[in-house]
């Protein structure tokens, strides 16, 4: 312990130096607005960005990178919360009920919870990532494709109850996006499947984002639209304020989100170490067991706060947990860490478990970085909160366009294809028409998420056990996870006849 907290203190005099204190505060602004960007994200911004690095020296550059990483996390929530649109994929979770606190005229409370979520998160992760690095990324190596499998069906165990009591709605909602989820090349075969007569387009398969964009962003538009017009063309959301009292209050009902902000941060950082999960997943399972433990699971969707505050919480926990296989194992943990590994390995740095011995500077540095750009990001945040509502003051008719204008580019952005412009315009419709139907809408953006990660975890589980599905009830790790699935399933099924036996009760 001694230990660390000396190499944790030389690693500060390393962060605070001039220079690097300037790339970690530039970094956060940068990553804020680049987050705010539908389309972006922390990966293309890293990516555009990583050959400015090599003006200055591997561990400064890996300083601004880490910023941007972080800046980002807490910029796509913006979006999610002005506009509807999802900044990043990791900020999808944060349009459930950001979006529509936002249009109650709570804008700032929505904001204020996610950079507080986002700041509670980052500092818990960074803590568990000083104190607790080498055990954790042992247990993450344990876990293989079994395991894998067994918590992305727990992800969908927890979403199971976000349709409410309408159970056939949230499976129908479930299976559509696993279907849009396999469009593409079989992963084994190499097959092409649900191409739709063979368009070119869809051999890439559907982007994640292409979805988001289009569920979230231009369904909408086109519902808010339909609501501006019933309401004699007066905006919804033009009573958006901001004021000392208004601020302090808000801060005061958040306090009572401690335990959300918590089971957040912890499921995000245990998420965020594994493997290819990242942050994403980490949002959304935040997300759906915030609602299970609720004490008013009928307001998500709706305006919660909690809502809000769990997957910011669990996105910025990922996004350092993913960094801690980068380092001690040299196993990226997302796809902007994959990046990250990659700059290192350009710098003549060799990630893995020698790291922290032969260039103890460079991650210390890192570390100690990692709570000062934590730190940067939320003042910056929560200093930009009054520009960001001055936004919702823009009458509707000035600001659908701009929202329809962001969409497109935030299509076109990550495959650079038309076709994924048409197809984002076509689930703007399919969305406007699920929500018009009282169809559930984040089970479908669950399944599009998770569905690439599930299908080849179930696949190469069955491959090495023969086709037998006993393989995910007798690992150590996989059975209890999956146990507690299965348990999460069936509670949901069991409401319709509690109740039956409850007025038989009544009655008797």
């Amino acid at each position: 312990m001694a230990d660390i907290l000396l190499h944790l203190i030389q690693g500060f005099a390393i962060a605070f130096e001039p220079l690097n204190l300037l790339l970690i505060i530039l970094g956060c602004t940068i990553g804020l607005f680049i987050g705010a960007m539908p389309g972006l994200g922390s990966v293309n911004g890293v990516a555009i960005l990583l050959p400015l690095t090599f003006l200055v020296p591997p561990t400064g550059a890996i300083i601004f990178l880490a910023a941007i990483y972080y800046g980002a996390m807490y910029g796509g929530a913006i979006s999610s919360i002005m506009l509807g649109i999802p900044g990043a994929s990791t900020a999808v979770a944060t349009t459930f009920d950001g979006r529509p606190l936002a249009k109650l005229g709570m804008a700032d409370k929505a904001l204020t919870a996610a950079a507080l979520a986002s700041f509670v998160g980052g500092t818990i992760s960074v803590v568990l990532f000083t104190f607790v690095a080498p055990p954790l990324a042992h247990v993450a190596l344990r876990f293989g494709a079994p395991e894998e499998f067994s918590l992305m069906m727990l992800a969908f165990a927890t979403f199971v109850g976000l349709g409410g009591d309408d159970i056939p709605k949230t499976i129908f909602s479930i299976a559509i996006g696993l279907v849009f989820a396999a469009v593409g090349l079989d992963i084994i075969s190499g097959e092409p499947r649900l191409v739709f007569g063979d368009i070119p387009g869809f051999m890439h398969g559907i982007n994640f984002l292409v979805l988001a964009i289009g569920i979230y962003g231009i369904g909408e538009m086109l519902w808010t639209v339909e609501e501006n017009y019933k309401a004699g063309g007066k905006s919804m959301m033009s009573d958006a304020v901001i004021t000392v009292q208004r601020t302090i209050s808000n801060l005061k009902e958040l306090l009572s989100t401690w335990k959300t902000a918590l089971m957040g941060s912890f499921l995000g950082y245990f998420v965020g170490i594994l493997p290819a999960a990242g942050a994403t997943p980490g949002s959304l399972m935040a997300y759906g067991i915030a609602k299970q433990i609720s004490k008013e699971p009928d307001k998500f969707g709706k305006g919660a706060v909690d809502g809000v505050v769990a997957p910011e919480a669990a996105n910025n926990a990922a996004s350092t947990g993913s960094m801690l296989p980068m380092l001690t194992l040299g196993i990226p943990g997302s796809p902007t860490t994959a990046i990250l590994l990659g700059g290192m390995v350009i710098w003549g740095l060799e990630p893995g478990p020698r790291l922290f011995t032969d260039h103890a500077d460079f991650v210390w540095g890192l570390i100690a970085s990692l709570y000062a750009a934590n730190l940067f990001a939320v003042i910056i945040n929560i200093a930009f909160i009054p520009a960001f509502i001055w936004v919702l003051k823009l009458p509707f008719t000035l600001l659908a366009p701009i929202i329809f204008v962001l969409c497109i580019i935030g299509g076109y952005a990550p495959t650079q294809d038309m076709h994924d412009v048409w197809l984002m315009i076509a689930f703007g419709i399919v969305g406007y028409l699920m929500r018009k139907l009282d169809y559930p809408l984040a089970p479908a953006v669950l399944a599009i998420v998770l569905g690439p990660l599930a299908e080849p975890a179930m696949r190469q589980s069955l491959l090495i056990s023969g086709g037998e599905f006993s393989i995910f009830f007798t690992r150590p790790f996989s059975a209890p996870i999956m146990i507690a699935a299965l348990i999460l399933l069936a509670l949901p099924l069991l409401k319709p006849l509690l109740r039956l036996v409850n007025g038989k009760k009544a009655k008797a």
